[in-house]
């Protein structure tokens, strides 16, 4: 007689031997990065958290976000930008433009906030498309400096906005002479003034620690599938061989774009997110030296490397922090460790050792089998 066998249902490490290594990496890093957020989010409840570092969390998030986008175009796409605290300024503004004047409309801080954040992401891709059809026909070293004087151009271009809302809708004024005030955009008794020049925007706080997660989490989706795609794949053969890839009939320009303005896109997030984390914003935020941490960032993290982004992004924002009780010492220390992180990320004896540590594993569980 035929006799019925249970079959032993499969453990979850034979069912994750079953995917491709990609999905599984990538099913890790989303693990690793809410196993953290649910963490930080308990302490914070708890009050374990100092108010320095609580204050850091949705600014941290920010900088995930930047260096991760970053990362497309400098270790995908192979070009080096250095205007991309540009994009972030462009969403930063406009997100909270959309945030002042939908408070009546929109009474809700979350919804207004999500609201404010696709806000920035429409106008920064547009300011990507903008700046990316003119400026990727430029390579290396022209690419980078045109994307650097992109950013300084926008920040004297929101030192000149002049930005007010009451019932009647908008009133923009761009302050190129120095002569306007707040006074000349004829608001009404209920208008408020939201950006006033070189004084930078006020604005009501809404960002919050969470949305900085789903903002990382929507981010690493969309970078992480688009680098596994179709599209992905001819953004890398395009940075490995631009003639092998015009020879196979892969249009440059549209993947060097795409790759541009998904990156773009996604800086204005995290920018509307930035903004609306302050009080005050001025420009200055977004100076050249933003651009260059973001860079110091995914250089430190490992170019083309996502989860490296990461983890830089998220070290390096706190490290300062946690030196400030050594005070003049402080940015001294911040750099040896920035040296030493890059003697140890580019040496190769160190890079190979995890392989090296895995394989005489697999040697000596080899040799224990009788």
């Amino acid at each position: 007689m035929r006799q019925n066998r249970k079959v032993a249902a499969p453990s979850l490490a034979e069912r994750l031997g079953g995917i491709k290594k990609t999905t599984r990496t990538d099913f890790l890093t989303y693990l690793g990065v809410t196993i953290v957020f649910l963490v930080m989010l308990s302490l914070q409840g708890q009050g374990m958290l100092t108010n320095s570092l609580s204050g850091q969390l949705v600014p941290i998030c920010c900088y995930i976000v930047m260096a991760v986008s970053l990362n497309l175009v400098v270790g995908v796409s192979g070009e080096l930008s250095l205007g991309h605290a540009g994009f972030m300024s462009v969403g930063a503004f406009t997100g909270v433009i959309a945030a002042q004047s939908l408070q009546t409309a929109i009474p809700a801080a979350g919804l207004r906030l999500l609201a404010a954040i696709l806000v920035g992401v429409v106008f920064a891709a547009a300011a990507g498309v903008i700046i990316g059809v003119p400026v990727l026909r430029l390579r290396g070293d022209y690419l980078a400096i045109v994307t650097l004087a992109f950013g300084e151009i926008i920040k004297e271009l929101i030192n000149c906005l002049i930005v007010g809302w009451d019932e009647r809708g908008l009133h923009i004024l761009f302050n190129i002479k120095g002569t306007m005030s707040v006074n000349d955009l004829g608001l009404s008794e209920n208008g408020i003034a939201i950006i006033k020049g070189a004084q930078g925007a006020t604005i009501t706080r809404i960002s919050s620690f969470p949305a900085g997660y789903l903002l990382i989490m929507v981010t690493l989706i969309v970078v992480l599938n688009l680098m596994r795609s179709r599209s992905g794949r001819a953004i890398m053969a395009v940075r490995d061989n631009r003639i092998a890839a015009e020879a196979t009939g892969i249009s440059v320009m549209k993947y060097k774009l795409m790759a541009f303005v998904v990156s773009a896109a996604l800086a204005g997030g995290a920018g509307a997110l930035y903004g609306l984390n302050f009080s005050t914003l001025v420009s200055s935020k977004f100076d050249f030296n933003t651009s260059i941490l973001v860079l110091v960032f995914v250089v430190l993290g490992g170019i083309g490397n996502i989860w490296g982004s990461v983890i830089s992004a998220a070290v390096l924002t706190v490290l300062p922090e946690l030196l400030r009780e050594f005070d003049t010492y402080r940015m001294l220390v911040y750099a040896i460790v920035l040296i030493l992180v890059m003697l140890v990320t580019n040496n190769e004896w160190l890079r190979q050792l995890p392989e090296r540590v895995r394989a005489r594993l697999a040697e000596r569980k080899g040799g224990e089998r009788p």
